[in-house]
């Protein structure tokens, strides 16, 4: 039930056809007794940046949820950014700061590393290969960069985007070996599709499955359905993966800490939610 106290979090993106996380969170505030609720908010990205710093002048406001395409525009509009968003070049969650400051934070690439390592899969000293350096990429780079991995090797069509990401995470993590260019995933332990590929009917493949090794650690990010295209190709060939909906209840519990309500665990989400 909403009320004129429930404490609002707008899930900001566009188009929100797409959008799980309100399946998520809001069975949990309702099954714990939390006065707030998610609410999709579609919002074109020429309207963002007036409309973000709008939507928390609302009395009700507690937080947003930041995903595709705004995650890396948001950056600019914060008055304080986490290490892991600076370092990802992107942000995924915001809430007030005293005086009205918005404060961001990013959580993709630890609910990616966390779900990684529950799979009992070894990340540090690993060989990693990543398509797409764009906000859900960078911030999943900036974690595995962050959990000790050895080598990361990143691709994507635009070259600039790309080529950022590897001189920020080559700042940050001076002793990491990283590699640019090549969308080849032959001879890594952990291959990523961090794009946007599989969202749509479609799309073709983000790389050729044929060159990951059946012993590979496979992730996904597209969160539309639970099998896409590419992770069906990668268990046809007898790749462990992770499905891009285990990275959402992964980051969750830390996404609840950022807001300043009562935190959780991902089996508990997965058994409330109504995904």
């Amino acid at each position: 039930m909403i009320s004129g106290t429930t404490k609002l979090i707008a899930h900001l993106g566009y188009p929100t056809h797409s959008f799980k996380a309100p399946l998520i969170y809001n069975p949990y505030f309702e099954k714990n007794d939390i006065d707030a609720v998610v609410v999709p908010m579609g919002c074109r990205p020429e309207d963002y940046p007036a409309f973000l710093k709008l939507v928390f002048r609302l009395s009700n406001i507690h937080g947003a949820l930041v995903t595709m395409p705004h995650k890396i525009s948001t950056m600019a509009l914060l008055g304080e950014a986490s290490k892991s968003a600076q370092v990802a070049g992107a942000c995924n969650a915001v809430r007030l700061g005293p005086n009205g400051t918005l404060i961001g934070d990013m959580f993709d690439g630890e609910g990616f590393v966390r779900g990684v390592l529950r799979r009992g899969r070894q990340v540090r000293g690993s060989r990693a290969m990543m398509i797409g350096a764009g906000g859900v990429g960078s911030a999943i780079a900036a974690s595995l960069a962050q959990a000790e991995i050895a080598e990361l090797a990143l691709y994507d069509a635009h070259v600039p985007m790309m080529n950022g990401l590897a001189d920020r995470l080559r700042l940050h993590y001076p002793t990491l070996k990283v590699t640019t260019g090549s969308a080849d995933p032959a001879g890594y332990d952990i291959v990523v599709n961090a794009t946007p590929l599989g969202m749509n009917d479609n799309d073709p493949l983000p790389l050729d499955v044929s060159r990951i090794s059946p012993s590979a650690f496979v992730g996904e990010v597209v969160l539309k359905q639970e099998i896409t295209p590419f992770l069906a190709a990668v268990r046809a060939r007898g790749c462990e993966f992770q499905v891009g909906v285990d990275m959402l209840f992964e980051q969750i519990p830390a996404y609840l800490e950022f807001f300043g309500f009562p935190t959780t665990t991902a089996e508990e989400l997965r058994a409330i939610a109504k995904v």
